[in-house]
């Protein structure tokens, strides 16, 4: 069964790499070449004139070119993994990784480049001489001590940062972990004793960042496969190696390893014995981080050792001590600044922003890509997980202000913070279109409630509440379940602390709630009995009467459950003084840009009445996000080629709009395509009001609506945001039950804005 699991985990990962085109990466243009005009710039004669402007200036090339963005992955297949000396050529699927991985994380493009050279000092004059090419080099997968060889000429040599991650990358994310461990364990890295296994590049360079982090170099024990270094020994020994040799007459690890604080393994499997962790220090460190089998294996350490802080190199244990933590980021910060060196101090800022985003409460993204996981700081979580999106901003503006106090880049950032919002904005696609609705809705207080406040997203995005905006979450939900799903999340919040409860069972407001409901609704069939009921039941109507009793301000549910429910409750509620809902307003965060879409939810086939309120609200709210309106009301027919019912209804609404002065574009009625492309739509009606795309698509059918913002999400990679319930006077809002945490933040700020800010 067993060879069975292995032959088909073969099969798959052979597959993939397989499948659908050979390789792990592939080469785009990011400019146009459509025709004669692109091509004579992008080449002969144009291309000359960025030829000389580098020639004129060097520092020039990251402008003109994409060095600025470029690192290699250089091997020559010495020590590739636990495989050894494969070579060259098979270590290639190893470096290919590593590019997708720079991609991936911190949108790095990379050359993976493998060379059969296997004399140290010939290797670094080729990738010496590769340096007008890369605005940065990762040395990879080279054997010790080649290895040290080939980084110290090359950082001599070039101008640009030589990184060799196995060594420094490992020894970042092992200081990292190593600085949370200390801080569970209470103690300090100048007084704990270390024992260390393996004498390899990874195993020096982080033993080297621990003495930066504190370590004093007497308390530090080295092993390799033939005993203890020790001053006088000859047998397989080199200088790096020499600097931990010990004065003693002790010569295994099993005599070495008494009271040890920590011990470090970047060796081989079975090393560590459990009768040697109980003879370490009480609650001892555990780092056994050899792949696949660890020096020890976490249930041996726990039957000697139940209070040990263990880390591992392997996913399927807690603590994953993982290169990708570090080595995207630091590369990100590095090349931003046009650094010509990773010194200590951006390794040491690359630690502490690790450690302390850790520390931090982990984020809703991170929790979804890990889901069952428990991600709180402690003993089984020092380092945050590959998949936390806020590890580029934190780590690599970390790493570029060091480099700007140190004096090592060429080109500074002014604004750290602009910087880092921008990282952010990278993997928080929301963030900065979002930027001016948070900024409006922290010149007020409000309250937002929200109807589920049992679901975890919804506690997610309260604490996002308290950590980013002023305004106050209530969440409906029984206290003992909010606080007990808080604490299974990993969330520093608790109920009646730090955000108002509403209880159904239990809740001294019960009687007036259900009063103030059975009063609304006493003329449309509901009794008092089933007012009672309603306000023990549904959390939609619970929130939107603490709303029109004016406990809250603003109204979030639909995290499960059919829109129109919701909205119903809603309507009878709320809808009143003038304020209807005339329809659900999405934002579609596209690669070129935001789209609009309504009406998405509210009305199924709307008058040509409520086609003309959609445009005037879907404008209101483009503008509120710092964009300038361009409307298409879309139909199947192009300015009257066709009588249909949608032509006929959007032709109607035009002229309702017409019929005022307005102060935005719009035009209609034409098909999607029309909108969307101007030269197509200039061919079809030349004297069009619209110019370039439209970037507010108005529908004659909510179905059409819908199926549009499903199709961007799901198909192009749109991040919704919303959907915005028109009409309301923001004083609810539903979402749908595929919004993530940081959709309902993204509501919450929308709900947060004061009314005078809707224009």
């Amino acid at each position: 069964m067993e060879d069975a699991r292995q032959d088909t985990a073969r099969q798959a990962a052979l597959d993939y790499h397989e499948f659908p085109k050979p390789g792990k990466l592939e080469i785009r243009a990011t400019k146009p070449l459509a025709n004669g005009r692109d091509l004579s710039r992008a080449y002969s004669p144009g291309v000359a004139e960025a030829c000389l402007e580098i020639k004129a200036d060097p520092s020039t090339a990251s402008r003109y070119t994409a060095r600025g963005n470029l690192v290699a992955v250089v091997s020559n297949g010495t020590a590739v993994l636990g495989l050894g000396n494969i070579g060259a050529l098979a270590s290639k699927p190893v470096m290919e990784g590593k590019a997708v991985l720079f991609k991936k994380f911190a949108n790095i493009d990379c050359f993976d480049i493998e060379l059969n050279e296997p004399d140290p000092v010939k290797l670094a004059e080729i990738v010496c001489a590769l340096e007008p090419t890369f605005g940065a080099i990762n040395l990879e997968d080279i054997k010790a001590p080649d290895c040290f060889i080939v980084e110290k000429l090359c950082r001599e040599k070039m101008n640009i940062p030589v990184f060799h991650d196995d060594q420094h990358g490992t020894a970042i994310v092992v200081g990292a972990a190593a600085t949370n461990a200390l801080h569970v364990a209470g103690k300090r890295f100048e007084d704990i004793r270390i024992v260390s296994t393996g004498g390899g590049a990874a195993g020096i360079a982080c033993l080297n960042m621990l003495l930066k982090l504190g370590v004093k170099r007497e308390n530090v024990w080295l092993c390799d496969i033939h005993g203890l270094v020790y001053e006088g020994r000859e047998i397989d020994m080199n200088p790096q190696k020499a600097a931990y040799a010990q004065t003693s007459d002790k010569r295994t690890l099993d005599e070495v390893i008494d009271g040890a604080d920590m011990f470090l393994g970047l060796s081989g499997p079975g090393v560590l014995k459990p009768e040697m962790v109980a003879r370490m220090a009480e609650n001892p460190i555990i780092f056994a981080l050899a792949n696949p089998t660890p020096e020890i294996l976490p249930d041996q350490v726990r039957e000697v050792a139940p209070g040990a802080i263990i880390a591992t190199g392997r996913s399927d244990f807690p603590n994953q001590v993982n290169n990708v933590l570090c080595f995207p980021f630091i590369f990100r910060g590095a090349l931003d600044v046009g650094a010509t060196q990773i010194n200590d101090a951006m390794q040491l800022a690359c630690i502490e922003g690790i450690a302390a985003l850790a520390r931090a409460t982990t984020s809703a993204e991170a929790a979804a890509a890990y889901r069952g996981e428990k991600l709180s700081f402690g003993p089984d979580y020092l380092i945050p997980k590959p998949f936390d999106p806020r590890l580029i901003g934190v780590v690599a503006s970390a790493v570029a202000k060091a480099a700007m106090e140190t004096g090592v880049a060429t080109r500074p950032i002014e604004d750290l913070n602009a910087y880092r919002e921008r990282l952010n904005g990278s993997v928080f696609k929301s963030a900065l279109i979002m930027r001016p609705v948070f900024e409006a809705a922290r010149q007020a207080t409000r309250r937002i409630i929200f109807a589920e406040g049992e679901e975890e997203r919804v506690l997610r995005a309260a604490n996002a509440m308290l950590e980013e905006t002023t305004d106050k979450p209530i969440l409906i939900g029984r206290p003992d379940v909010i606080a007990r799903r808080a604490e299974r999340a990993g969330l520093p919040i608790r109920p009646d602390r730090d955000f108002e409860i509403v209880n159904p069972e239990n809740d001294a407001r019960y009687r007036d709630y259900w009063g103030s409901y059975h009063e609304l609704m006493a003329r449309r069939g509901v009794t008092p009995d089933l007012a009672r009921a309603i306000l023990r039941t549904n959390t939609t109507a619970i929130g939107a009467i603490a709303v029109h009793r004016g406990d809250a301000d603003s109204l979030i549910c639909g995290t499960f459950g059919q829109y129109l429910w919701h909205l119903k409750y809603v309507t009878e509620v709320l809808g009143r003084d003038g304020l209807s809902p005339h329809g659900a307003l999405s934002l579609m965060i596209m690669e070129d840009g935001p789209l609009f879409i309504a009406d998405t939810q509210v009305n199924p086939v709307p008058t040509p009445e409520q086609i003309a309120q959609s445009v005037l609200g879907a404008v209101r709210h483009a503008k509120r996000f710092g964009v300038t309106p361009k409307v298409a009301l879309c139909s199947h027919s192009n300015f009257g080629n066709l009588d249909t019912d949608s032509g006929r209804r959007m032709r109607a609404a035009m002229e309702i709009l017409d019929a005022e002065t307005r102060n935005f574009v719009y035009e209609g009625e034409m098909s999607i395509d029309a909108a969307l492309d101007p030269d197509l739509r200039a061919r079809i009606f030349p004297n069009a009001r619209l110019e370039k795309a439209a970037n507010i698509l108005i529908f004659a059918y909510s179905d059409a609506a819908n199926a549009a913002r499903n199709i961007l999400r799901m198909k192009a990679g749109g991040l919704e945001v919303g959907p915005i319930l028109m009409g309301m006077g923001n004083k609810a809002h539903i979402v749908t039950p595929s919004i993530t945490a940081r959709g309902l933040l993204n509501v919450s700020a929308i709900a947060g804005t004061p009314v005078a800010h809707y224009g």
